[in-house]
């Protein structure tokens, strides 16, 4: 866990990369499919916005709670949901993406080492930790801007399909 503060910096930088990466986008390529079951760019920077007040509630709850449990978050799996995100504007899902993540790094930067210690249980994960879940929303965010990337440049000859 010594690295902690390089964690909290990687998420203090996140809003600003994203930004300026989905800034450069062409519009044009915001919306377009690239086949069945792909979700678009656009798509793509909506969720990462979208799950941000989520995640913020799970450190809230490392925060406040002695042995959260927490449920997978699955989007799509309600029936009452779509399959895919709902699509924001660029300025709304850049501002709601950087306001949560102030919040989020308020929150963890306050936290104790008895907070980044504690456990909690998750169906899926073995170990699940306020550490494991500042690592996981780092590498989630990057996924996903990796994924925006991939969606936008690759040929579909070397495009990744998602199962």
């Amino acid at each position: 866990m010594q690295d902690i503060p390089d964690l909290l910096e990687s998420l203090r930088r996140s809003p600003k990369i994203l930004s300026q990466f989905v800034l450069s986008i062409p519009e044009a390529k915001l919306d377009l499919r690239r086949g069945e079951g792909f979700w678009t760019v656009a798509e793509h920077y909506s969720h990462l916005a979208d799950v941000q007040p989520m995640l913020t509630k799970r450190i809230e709850r490392f925060m406040n709670e002695d042995n959260p449990e927490f449920v997978p978050f699955i989007p799509g799996e309600d029936k009452a949901e779509s399959d895919t995100p709902l699509r924001m504007s660029i300025e709304s899902a850049l501002e709601l993406f950087s306001c949560n993540r102030a919040s989020q790094l308020q929150l963890l930067e306050s936290a104790d080492d008895i907070a980044w210690k504690k456990r909690a249980t998750h169906p899926e994960y073995e170990e699940y930790s306020l550490y494991i879940l500042t690592r996981h929303v780092l590498m989630h965010d990057h996924w996903h801007m990796y994924r925006m990337e991939e969606l936008w440049l690759t040929r579909n000859t070397y495009l990744t399909r998602l199962e």
